[in-house]
């Protein structure tokens, strides 16, 4: 199983104004975490893509392009590309360079994004929600497997025998589908044979047996193997010396932060209560102690039918560079050694 980190890139601010110094600081911090990730034997490392004065990661490829000059093994991914706002030639021309400059390390993480900004930011509707990604994820697909192509939609001017460069090392460029828990999703990455991420944020993460369930018979009905059909999982996770600790660790930021959001989608705020539930036997929070966080993820994986790749994503919670740096050395000693031994 591959392991390894998401980020947001969180940024700094105070009422509505960004600090400036304290954002340089936080990519610093940033690109030194990919470094570490690295050094210490994880295999991916993906960015995600937000538009919100929360986040630094609006432009994901340049985090990911500074990341692969200080890199030499681990996986450059996004997580994800918000590709129904986006388009399909610039994307898949922003990873093939991304791809040459990690010497083959790039990979794309397609989806609609949890937060709606990036659709009036680009020009486009929500009433097109799903229209949107299906066209382009057509487009960026065929891209994928022609350097010439000809290709006609509703959402962006046709393709007429043109060459799109430059082409990746790598031969397909790996895309991955990421998906939360909507089954027609699901099924449309088993359909086209495409490995998938799946969100988990909250409740159990057993639950998504069915749409997992969905996505591999999806798949081999259209005549996939089944080591095709990779499944991944993105889940908020935290790992510290104990489980204890972790949790008054990872618990105070997350608070804060799953309160605020919450606010704006009219959930109540998040409770230690709940946040115990959620970090416990079958909850979504990888928060806790090595041992404990390692029997999990094998746990889940068994739930799910076999898991291909598990990503934490632990910068959402404000905690100091030096715990997140700890945090990932525990993952490279610790976890991976437990989960793949």
């Amino acid at each position: 199983m591959e392991i390894g980190i998401d980020s947001f890139a969180a940024a700094h601010f105070t009422g509505t104004a960004n600090d400036p110094a304290k954002n340089i600081q936080a990519m610093a911090n940033l690109l030194e975490r990919v470094q570490f990730a690295d050094q210490a034997g994880l295999d991916v490392f993906g960015i995600g893509e937000h538009h919100r004065k929360e986040f630094l990661d609006s432009a994901p490829i340049t985090i990911l392009s500074a990341a692969a000059a200080m890199t030499k093994r681990i996986k450059l991914s996004s997580a994800v590309t918000v590709l129904s706002a986006a388009d399909p030639v610039r994307v898949f021309q922003n990873f093939a360079s991304l791809d040459i400059i990690s010497k083959g390390r790039a990979e794309i993480i397609a989806g609609r994004g949890s937060f709606i900004e990036a659709y009036p930011l680009f020009g486009f509707s929500l009433h097109n929600y799903d229209e949107l990604f299906a066209e382009k994820l057509d487009l960026l697909l065929q891209i994928r497997e022609n350097e010439v192509v000809t290709w006609k939609g509703k959402f962006r001017p046709a393709l007429d025998n043109v060459a799109i460069y430059p082409r990746p090392v790598q031969s397909p460029l790996p895309i991955w589908l990421g998906v939360g828990g909507t089954p027609q999703s699901f099924a449309r990455a088993g359909s086209l044979g495409l490995p998938l991420m799946v969100a988990v944020i909250g409740g159990e993460t057993r639950r998504f047996r069915p749409l997992i369930d969905l996505y591999r018979q999806a798949g081999k009905e259209a005549g996939f193997a089944p080591e095709q059909l990779k499944v991944g999982l993105h889940s908020l996770g935290y790992v510290a010396e104990t489980t204890q600790q972790a949790k008054d660790e990872f618990y105070p930021g997350y608070a804060e932060v799953f309160t605020r959001i919450g606010k704006e989608r009219g959930w109540p705020p998040v409770t230690r209560q709940q946040f115990e539930a959620q970090a416990g036997h079958f909850g979504a929070l990888l928060v806790g102690g090595p041992e404990e966080i390692a029997e999990r993820i094998l746990r889940h994986s068994e739930a799910l039918g076999g898991i291909s790749r598990l990503t934490f994503q632990m910068d959402n919670a404000a905690l100091p560079q030096s715990k997140l740096l700890k945090s990932i050395e525990l993952i490279g000693e610790k976890i991976i050694p437990l989960v793949n031994g």
